[in-house]
């Protein structure tokens, strides 16, 4: 299974606007393999970038005015992502971005939101931590995963980092299916087990803090003060 993780920077948030992408970055995933694949260009947006958005990226239109636009660079975009599906944190901002620069180059056949299949990493990080922080930072600080040089925002460097925090948030669910053939061709079902095949999967280990451990074992204390036949946990451990 190919997917491609992708990312990109604007010079502004609202395509309806009249903002323009300047930058696209993609990486490539191979069952559940991160490859060393990948796309990334920066392109001349014939515009100039917002202050705020020079404050995220760090670029201005002088940065950019020797660049491609992006009608010279969407065949060799299209061709990277060809029908891969398509990993994006908070999708809508960029399909968006992506589909109006496809528009304008004349490209309306190629638009994302009718070719390609598209996983929201947002909405999925939504569905499994409720009521918690999901930004990408957030995410690599729960995940474990090292986002210390992301000063400023980078596309190439955010699909990096978002590609570690897809595989951890997924943990190997991939490869989990009800219609999954088995040997011999059986399918599972309801009364049969399946063995996950953990072959490509790159799952991470989140360590409890010792602050945690010690609320942890305050709690226990509190579950034997009441005279129950509780702290099984410490039993099982011992």
């Amino acid at each position: 299974m190919r997917q491609v993780v992708l990312d990109t920077e604007t010079t502004g948030l609202d395509w309806e606007r009249g903002h323009r992408i300047i930058e696209i970055g993609c990486i490539e995933i191979l069952n559940r393999r991160k490859t060393d694949v990948n796309f990334h260009c920066y392109i001349n947006p014939e515009r100039e970038v917002d202050e705020a958005a020079q404050e995220v990226h760090g670029m201005s239109h002088q940065d950019l005015v020797d660049k491609p636009v992006f009608a010279d660079i969407a065949q060799s975009f299209l061709d990277f992502i060809g029908d891969a599906e398509l990993i994006i944190h908070n999708a809508s901002f960029d399909v968006g971005f992506l589909d109006n620069e496809l528009g304008l180059a004349g490209r309306d056949e190629a638009k994302l939101i009718n070719k390609n299949q598209i996983l929201d990493t947002l909405t999925l990080a939504r569905q499994i931590h409720p009521g918690q922080r999901n930004s990408l930072d957030a995410l690599c600080k729960r995940y474990g995963v090292d986002n210390s040089k992301r000063d400023l925002h980078g596309a190439l460097l955010d699909a990096r980092l978002l590609a570690d925090v897809y595989l951890a948030l997924t943990g190997g669910q991939g490869a989990l299916s009800l219609d999954a053939s088995i040997d011999g061709g059986q399918k599972t079902g309801p009364g049969v087990t399946q063995r996950v095949d953990r072959n490509g999967m790159d799952l991470v280990v989140v360590h409890a803090t010792p602050k945690e451990l010690q609320q942890h074992n305050a709690q226990l204390d509190l579950i034997e003060a009441a005279g129950t036949d509780g702290a099984l946990w410490r039993s099982a451990k011992a």
